[in-house]
């Protein structure tokens, strides 16, 4: 290497080490912003740890409820993201694993939700806000999905949902899907609840 430009080399790190340590820092740029922390994501944050939960499930108007306990959802926080394992607390009850994620987007204001559930065969469902939460109710819509059905064949219904989820504190929180099917009849009923208790 040349002694000129070995010399120009040092030089440019002397001028940028002098700029930093005068405090000519560098404005952060708008992915840094996004991702710094904000109420939404100290919301998240206050959720975390192990809660247990009753569900309650209602496939159709008709249909019975089928109320579950010693469910145990496990809640941590990935980046901004809080992630929630849902699992039974024993291990002689039939397994099952019902993972999701909740997420702000900062850039387009609204918050992001996505489920999957070994129980039923709907695939990954992803809902989205039209904007922030309204106090200490947060208002979700999922895509529409195929339902099975509940008989022998497989019927394929389109049902159209939403996802209600109500803090009542930092320790209580109830989780409700309301559904409409696609058969003309525009019948909506609260098909899922999922009642969360804070574990002490």
């Amino acid at each position: 290497m040349r002694a000129d430009r070995l010399w120009f080399l040092v030089i440019a790190a002397m001028v940028t080490s002098s700029g930093i340590a005068g405090g000519q820092t560098r404005a952060p740029s708008a992915a840094e912003r996004m991702q710094a922390s904000s109420p939404e994501t100290d919301e998240l944050t206050r959720r975390t740890g192990t809660w247990d939960v009753v569900s309650t499930v209602q496939l159709a108007p008709e249909a019975a409820p089928i109320v579950t306990r010693g469910i145990v959802a496990e809640r941590v926080m990935v980046g901004r993201y809080l992630q929630e394992t849902m699992h039974p607390a024993s291990a002689s009850d039939p397994a099952f694993t019902r993972l999701a994620f909740q997420y702000y987007d900062r850039v387009a204001g609204r918050w992001q939700y996505v489920s999957m559930d070994t129980r039923f065969p709907v695939g990954i469902m992803p809902a989205r806000s039209f904007g922030p939460e309204e106090g200490r109710v947060l208002r979700l819509e999922f895509d529409d999905i195929a339902f099975v059905g509940l008989g022998v064949a497989v019927e394929g219904r389109t049902l159209h949902s939403n996802l209600v989820i109500t803090r009542d504190t930092d320790e209580h929180e109830v989780l409700q899907q309301y559904m409409i099917a696609a058969d003309g009849t525009a019948r909506r009923w609260l098909a899922v609840t999922y009642e969360y208790t804070r574990r002490r």
